[in-house]
């Protein structure tokens, strides 16, 4: 196991000759990144010119070579700091201290002599005098920018000492450093905060407070832990985070005892995009409670937290509530969850989570007058039908199929995308093209033909405006009105957009699939059941007829028996949840004869 010695310092309390090696390039930062970095420190001084909140910079990685440190990673921050604090030294005549640290280089040996006394009639000399002069007049005019500059370099000089921290990250005098520096820089892969805390266990300066066998104890069940969230099946009963910003998942149980929000965890943003005061704010929770707290005592919090997730996602009904509640994106998710259930039984945290779904499906009207067409009832019908999808998985019992939660979420191409779909259609939106066309008269041939009755006359004209070489859009929408009249149960269209005729379909760009009626959906989604394509359990169950009586049944049709049957269904799975059952007659509503 690797030696490290991690710790986070002040910025005024870096000291040292710091080496920068030949596989390195030299200074390379232009005004942007300097006004950047001076802008975030400046920004901790709030209105009444008191301090704010800490600002870290990304870590320092070094290799300890007795008389110097061998800067694998931090030269281009290093040196602005540097440069700022020489800045300030000038400019107050000495009374601000000049830098605590120097920067050699090994083979632009003369750069450190330009960095120690800024002659700008050198600049010209070579491209990183040019780099440095360069980054020194941006500070410099920053500065002058400010107002009265005495004032603001001793604000500046005090922040540096009191608010700005480096995480420095010492690594063992065997490591591969320029591997480990191609990673950092070449590879643009940062150390993560989860990677930082790790280190924090693992550091060498521990070895008094933890001996070497607890030490490679930790290591072995961090990494089993990581391991076991690689397992999607877990990781999306946890999270919705399909677009990946966790770079070692183990991230989330951290964010977890810090007590992060869920718009931190949940949203999927890129780490790399975090600004360096959040980015690594996980390892600073840490940092503060390693000198507060027993290392041993902050491991076993983190492993008891990670057990007490699987011990959710081992319990047949936890897990369809709780990966209902997160599945809903509504105003609960894992931060929340968690949260509730401390200090419960398990009755009491039982409780809580039927009491959060309960609420994540409660409206101000009657269920059966949501419509599609609606502006805020599509997400409404939608959580109430992955409601019916999990709550019809779990009421069939742990010994049968569990609620693949990682497959309503992600499929191998990313991330899955479901739509409320009309199980019977009668509209052709969306679809404006002759291949579009063609293809919804090729779905519904089959269709027409396994009918029973004289159907020869209209599958000749369906076949015959199939075969043409262009389809006129007025030609088609007049026989596919007589296709869909063919293939409805006459009466009126009211029910068309309630909850009787939608259920959860993976989004699809084959339009013409999409406005098809009844009969072609369900062949359709035979076939992807036949390919292992994932359905959810009620959409199928809907598509089966599972839910209408033999006496009732057309196959062929999706009708005002299916329709009642449907959301009777509905009203039996979810008694527990709704606030009244949906009015069957107003959701399948349909005309008399008369």
């Amino acid at each position: 196991m690797a030696e490290i010695k991690l710790e986070s310092k002040l910025v005024n309390e870096v000291n040292g000759n710091f080496f920068v090696p030949s596989y390195q390039r030299g200074y390379r930062w232009g005004g942007d990144e300097v006004l950047r970095l001076l802008d975030d420190v400046f920004s901790l001084l709030d209105s009444d010119n008191s301090m704010a909140k800490n600002y870290c910079l990304q870590p320092v990685v070094v290799k300890n070579n007795s008389d110097s440190f061998e800067l694998i990673d931090g030269q281009q921050r290093l040196t602005t700091l540097y440069l700022i604090y020489q800045y300030m030294n000038k400019a107050s005549n000495g009374f601000i201290e000049a830098p605590k640290f120097s920067i050699m280089y090994e083979t632009r040996s003369k750069s450190a002599a330009f960095l120690e006394h800024i002659d700008m009639s050198l600049r010209e000399d070579n491209i990183d005098f040019w780099f440095m002069a360069n980054a020194y007049e941006t500070i410099e005019k920053w500065f002058e920018g400010k107002g009265d500059k005495s004032v603001i370099m001793m604000d500046m000089k005090t922040l540096l000492a009191k608010k700005v921290k480096i995480i420095w990250y010492e690594v063992d005098g065997a490591e591969d450093t320029i591997a480990l520096f191609t990673r950092l820089n070449i590879g643009k892969i940062p150390l993560t905060s989860a990677e930082l805390v790790k280190a924090m266990f693992l550091s060498r300066d521990n070895n008094h407070n933890m001996e070497k066998e607890k030490q490679e104890e930790i290591a072995l069940q961090w990494d089993n832990i990581e391991k076991e969230l690689h397992n999607d099946s877990l990781w999306y009963f946890l999270t919705n985070n399909v677009n990946i910003a966790y770079q070692t998942r183990i991230d989330l149980i951290l964010d977890l005892i810090c007590h992060k929000s869920a718009g931190t965890m949940d949203k999927g943003s890129s780490m790399e995009k975090k600004p360096s005061m959040e980015k690594y704010d996980t390892f600073f929770f840490f940092d503060q409670l390693r000198k507060e707290r027993d290392l041993k005592g902050i491991w076993q919090e983190i492993l008891h937290t990670f057990l007490i997730l699987k011990d959710w996602y081992g319990n047949h009904e936890l897990y369809h509530k709780i990966g209902y509640l997160i599945a809903s994106r509504t105003r609960w998710f894992l931060p929340e969850i968690y949260e509730a259930s401390k200090g419960k039984t398990k009755r009491e945290f039982l409780e809580t989570l039927d009491k959060m779904v309960k609420e994540s499906i409660a409206i101000d009207e009657n269920y059966a007058d949501l419509s599609y067409e609606k502006s805020g009832d599509y997400a409404k019908i939608s959580r109430l039908l992955l409601l019916f999808n999990v709550e019809s998985v779990r009421r069939n019992g742990e010994q049968t199929e569990w609620f693949p939660f990682h497959r309503f979420k992600f499929r191998e191409k990313g991330k899955v995308s479901w739509s409320l779909e009309h199980i019977h259609a009668q509209q052709s939106q969306g679809m404006k093209k002759q291949e579009e066309w063609k293809e919804w008269l090729r779905l519904h041939i089959r269709s027409i033909q396994s009918l029973e009755g004289d159907n020869e006359e209209l599958l000749g004209e369906m076949k015959a405006k199939y075969n043409q070489p262009k389809l006129e859009g007025q030609e088609f929408v007049r026989l596919q009105e007589k296709v869909i009249a063919r293939l409805s149960v006459q009466g009126n269209v009211e029910y068309m957009h309630s909850i009787a005729n939608l259920a959860l379909l993976n989004s699809s760009d084959n339009a013409a699939l999409n406005n098809s009626t009844f009969d072609v959906k369900r062949n359709e989604i035979i076939e992807m059941d036949k390919k292992g394509q994932f359905i959810p359990f009620c959409t199928k169950m809907a598509f089966l007829k599972y839910y209408t009586s033999s006496e009732d049944n057309q196959v062929h049709f999706w009708g005002q028996a299916d329709r009642i049957a449907y959301v009777q269904a509905i009203n039996e799975v979810l008694a527990d949840y709704l606030e009244e059952p949906i009015t069957v007659e107003q959701a399948a509503a349909e005309e008399d004869e008369s």
